[in-house]
């Protein structure tokens, strides 16, 4: 079924494409920080699926770790001594909310931002879109957020750029028989607000999506070639709400928060 390289692998969403995709018999390549929580996330993988699973360690906010997993998205599989496999499906989630305001906030933290989710994913798609038009197929899909279409500082800015830039990227690989699929996705229900130090208790149940269902929907919408995924009625019609809204309004809504 092809190899699947995922980032920010070993939690939230990353964790559940990386079990859907392996129990949809994709081997894998993971990718996140922690050495010791990968090779438990691949030896759980690797019994329950009975796929390959590689392991490959990176922070993405650091160019050379960038640079590797780079490497990797690029193999053709042209190499005859090179038992590494393509790479068919590129899922770019590693992510994170610098949960601090930014007038008076660290501006390091910003920064790392950044290049985890701007970046890194402009590098990570140029080179495994390389490999994958010069087979002719392949897919891209980008975790974007809701949050692209409001003002919640450098997340929802570095979310806005990878909305419009996995747009332009569909624009340019029309006709290559390779696809790319921004996900826009609203609050889910993954550890990702607790690591953030967020709280989130005043989000009403109505407005929580659960993790398994996001992601099946991502995947549906990657296999029709969808641009923009947005899971739940409800979102989709919040994401309509707040394309339409004068911009005043929007960045009152996003006082609120």
């Amino acid at each position: 079924m092809g190899t699947a390289l995922v980032t920010g692998a070993t939690a939230g969403l990353g964790l559940e494409f990386a079990w859907q995709l392996a129990t949809a018999r994709h081997d894998l390549v993971i990718v996140a920080r922690d050495v010791d929580r990968l090779e438990q996330v691949a030896g759980q993988i690797r019994a329950a699926a009975g796929v390959t699973v590689e392991v490959l360690p990176a922070d993405l906010s650091v160019p050379d770790d960038v640079a590797r997993v780079a490497e990797r998205l690029a193999v053709t599989g042209d190499v005859p001594d090179d038992a590494r496999r393509p790479v068919g499906l590129l899922v770019n989630n590693a992510g994170f909310a610098p949960a601090q305001r930014f007038v008076g906030g660290d501006v390091e933290v910003e920064l790392r931002a950044i290049d985890v989710m701007v970046r890194a994913v402009v590098q990570l798609s140029h080179a495994a879109l390389g490999a994958m038009t010069g087979r002719g197929r392949g897919a891209v899909l980008n975790v974007a957020s809701v949050a692209a279409l409001t003002t919640g500082g450098t997340y929802s800015a570095a979310k806005a750029y990878v909305r419009s830039f996995t747009e332009g990227l569909a624009a340019d690989l029309a006709g290559t028989g390779v696809t790319a699929t921004a996900l826009c996705p609203g609050f889910v229900r993954t550890e990702f607000h607790d690591r953030a130090g967020l709280d989130m208790t005043d989000v009403p149940e109505i407005g929580w999506l659960d993790a398994p269902y996001v992601v099946a929907q991502a995947l549906a919408d990657v296999r029709r070639g969808t641009v923009v995924s947005t899971p739940s009625v409800r979102y989709k019609a919040g994401s309509a709400l707040l394309r339409v809204l004068p911009r005043p309004a929007v960045r009152a809504i996003g006082r609120i928060r």
